[in-house]
C-alpha cells in the first residue's frame, strides 16, 4: 500500500548521526532522481535524494514533455499541475520555422493549445489514443511540482546543497559519505541501494569505470557541435514578428541557424544558436550574445540576459552498463541525447519509473534481488533506440543546407525558399508528431515479461498501433463514464477481467496473495475492451506494461513467478 503525504515543506535537514540509514541514496535532482523519489515515497520506501545545487533547475533546459511521460504524471496524481505550468492555456504551441524570426515564415505545424488539449484527447483515436496529450513547458516548472511532491511523503528526505562525496558497494549495502556544498562537516550514509541519476557529467558512472558506447561529435551545420544557449527576456519580440506566434521559433539562414522556445509566453525564452567555425562562445560577452540573438531575429531588438553559456550537440550515447552490483545509473548519467525530439528528458522519467517499482518490490522482500537485473535489461535497448531517433530527427534538420538566397528577395530567393518550406513542412512532422516513438517503446526480450509471439506493428516515428501483446503500453481507451482506462489501474499490480464472459481470476489473486504481490481485479464487461486487448485477460504492471495476456488464469502461479524475477524463462 502507498504511504501518505505529508504537506509539502522545506526539505528536512540531515540528522545528525554517526550513520544515516535509508533504503535508496538517489545521486541528482533533476527530473529522473526527482521521478525516482516520488515513485519511491508513494511506496513508503525510505530514500535521501541530495543535489550539489541550491535548488531546482534556473535555466530552461528541456522543453517538451511527452505524452507519456504525462500519462505518468497523471497516475502520481499531478499532471494537471504541470499542465498548468508554462504557456498560458490559451498560448499556440506551434513549431515555426523562419528565415529570421522578423522574415520570412518558412513552415509551421500547428499544435494544440495546453486548453484544447485536455478536450481533444478524449475524442483522439488510432495513434493518439490516449489519457493525456504532450505539454510545453520548461524542465524548471515540472522540477517545481515534482520537488514538492517529492518532499511530501514521510520516507523520503530530499536535500539541495548535499554532494555525493564518495560511496562503496560490500554486496549487502552501499556506504557513502555527503557533505554540504558550501562547506561543512560530512555526514556517513548507509544505503540498500544507490541510484546515480547525477547527469551528463556523472560522478557514479565515473566512479563506476563504465564507458559510453555509440557515437558523438556529430557535426552538423545545426544540431551538431557546441551551441551557445541564452535564457533571456525580450518584452519586444512578439512586435517584430510579421506571423502568428508559436513555441518553438526555428531561423534557418546562411549567417546564423537558431532555435528558441517561449518559455513562459510573455517574454522569456530560451535561445539556442549553432556557431559557427572558429567561433569561441565560452569567450563571449553580453555584447557577443546580443548581437547573436539579432543576427536570428534579423533585427536589434533590447533584451535582458538572465544566464548564458554553451553546449555540445551530436551526441547519440548509451552507457555500456547500467547496473553494477547495488549501484545503478539512470537519466543523462545513462544516455546523452541530442535534444531533438526532446527524448533525454523524457527517456530518464521512464528510466526511473521502470526501475522505482522493482526497488520497492525488493526492498519489501515481494521479488527476489534477481528483479533487479531486468532493469538494464530493459532500458538499455530503449535507450539505443531513443538515441538513434533523436539522431534521426537532428540529421533531418541539421544536415540541410541553409543557402545564403534564403533570405534573397528575387526570384532566387523565392525558389531557395520553395525547396527549404517543402523540406522543414516534412522534418516538423518527423520531429514534432511522434506517437511512435512515445508509445511504442518495448521490453520483447525482457526475463520478466511472459510474451506470447504475437505479431508486432513497425516501430515507427509518426504513427503508433496499440498491441497488448506482453512488453509494451497497454491499449488505452475511454470508458462510457468518461473516465481514463488508465485511472482505473491500480497503483500496483492490476489484472484486467474484460468482456461479458471473463474467466475466473481465483488462481491469480491466490497466487498474488502466496507472494505478498499487491494485485487489484479490474472486471470490464464491455466487448469492445476484449477486442481491444484480443484476451480476455492481461496483466498490467506497476509502471503500466503489458507483462502477460491469456485466456484463463490455469498458469497464474508461473506467471507471477516470472513477472517479479522468481524464475527465469525456459
Amino acid at each position: 500500500m502507498s504511504a501518505s503525504p505529508r504537506p509539502a515543506e522545506a526539505a528536512r535537514p540531515m540528522l545528525d548521526t554517526d550513520v544515516l540509514d535509508t533504503d535508496v541514496l538517489i545521486a541528482g535532482g533533476g527530473p529522473c532522481g526527482l521521478m525516482l523519489a516520488n515513485e519511491l515515497g508513494r511506496r513508503g520506501i525510505r530514500c535521501l535524494l541530495v543535489d550539489a545545487k541550491p535548488g531546482t533547475a534556473f535555466n530552461p533546459q528541456a522543453n517538451a514533455t511527452q505524452a507519456r511521460t504525462m500519462e505518468h504524471f497523471r497516475r502520481l496524481g499531478f499532471a494537471h499541475e504541470i499542465r498548468s505550468l508554462g504557456l498560458p492555456a490559451d498560448h499556440p504551441t506551434d513549431i515555426a520555422y523562419f528565415t529570421r524570426y522578423a522574415g520570412h515564415q518558412l513552415a509551421r505545424i500547428s499544435l494544440p493549445t495546453a486548453a484544447e488539449a485536455v478536450v481533444k484527447i478524449k475524442s483522439m483515436t488510432g495513434s493518439w489514443s490516449a489519457a493525456e496529450l504532450p505539454h510545453r513547458v520548461s524542465q524548471k516548472f515540472v522540477e517545481q511540482v515534482m520537488r514538492r511532491h517529492a518532499q511530501a511523503w514521510p520516507s523520503n528526505d530530499v536535500c539541495y546543497g548535499w554532494t555525493l562525496d564518495r560511496f562503496s558497494d560490500d554486496g549487502a549495502s552501499v556506504s557513502a559519505t555527503v557533505r554540504p556544498t558550501d562547506g561543512g562537516p560530512a555526514q556517513a550514509v548507509r544505503a540498500r541501494f544507490l541510484v546515480g541519476a547525477d547527469g551528463a557529467r556523472s560522478f557514479v558512472r565515473h566512479a563506476l569505470g563504465i564507458e559510453w558506447g555509440g557515437v558523438t561529435g556529430i557535426q552538423r551545420e545545426f544540431m551538431g557541435g557546441k551551441m551557445f544557449a541564452v535564457y533571456l527576456r525580450a518584452p519586444s519580440f512578439l512586435s517584430a514578428l510579421r506571423h502568428p506566434k508559436a513555441w518553438m521559433y526555428v531561423a534557418v539562414n546562411h549567417q546564423r541557424r537558431a532555435f528558441m522556445a517561449s518559455v513562459d509566453g510573455v517574454s522569456e525564452y530560451a535561445f539556442h544558436a549553432a556557431l559557427r567555425p572558429g567561433e569561441d562562445a565560452d569567450a563571449w560577452t553580453e555584447a557577443d550574445a546580443r548581437r547573436v540573438f539579432a543576427e536570428a531575429v534579423g533585427a536589434e531588438l533590447p533584451i535582458e540576459i538572465l544566464s548564458m553559456g554553451t553546449w555540445l550537440a551530436g551526441h547519440a550515447l548509451v552507457a555500456q552498463r547500467m547496473q553494477q552490483g547495488r549501484v545503478f545509473i539512470a537519466g543523462d548519467a545513462a544516455h546523452l541525447f541530442t535534444p531533438t525530439g526532446g527524448l533525454g528528458y523524457n527517456t530518464a522519467i521512464e528510466d526511473a519509473v521502470n526501475l522505482a517499482w522493482k526497488l520497492a518490490s525488493v526492498i519489501r522482500g515481494h521479488a527476489p534481488l534477481a528483479l533487479l537485473d531486468s532493469y538494464e535489461a530493459e532500458r538499455k535497448p530503449l535507450a539505443a533506440r531513443n538515441t538513434g531517433y533523436a539522431r534521426r530527427f537532428a540529421d533531418s534538420v541539421g544536415l540541410f543546407a541553409a543557402k545564403p538566397e534564403l533570405d534573397a528577395d528575387s526570384a532566387e530567393g523565392d525558389a531557395a525558399r520553395q525547396l527549404a518550406s517543402r523540406h522543414l513542412d516534412e522534418h516538423a512532422r518527423l520531429e514534432f508528431n511522434i506517437p511512435g516513438v512515445t508509445f511504442g517503446g518495448r521490453y520483447d526480450g525482457s526475463p520478466i515479461i511472459v510474451g506470447d509471439g504475437a505479431a508486432l506493428p513497425p516501430d515507427e516515428p509518426n504513427h503508433y498501433t496499440a498491441t497488448a501483446s506482453p512488453g509494451g503500453r497497454p491499449p488505452h481507451a475511454w470508458l462510457d463514464d468518461g473516465r481514463s482506462l488508465y485511472d482505473l489501474f491500480h497503483g500496483e499490480w492490476t489484472l484486467l477481467a474484460l468482456g461479458p464472459d471473463a474467466p475466473p481470476t481465483a488462481a491469480f489473486e491466490a497466487a498474488a496473495q502466496a507472494r505478498a504481490v499487491d494485485l487489484r481485479v479490474v472486471r470490464l464487461p464491455q466487448p469492445s475492451l476484449r477486442e481491444l486487448y484480443e484476451a480476455p485477460l492481461a496483466l498490467i504492471r506497476p509502471d503500466q506494461i503489458v507483462a502477460w495476456r491469456g485466456t484463463n488464469a490455469a498458469d497464474a502461479a508461473d506467471v507471477l513467478a516470472q513477472v517479479v524475477g522468481a524464475r527465469q524463462r525456459s
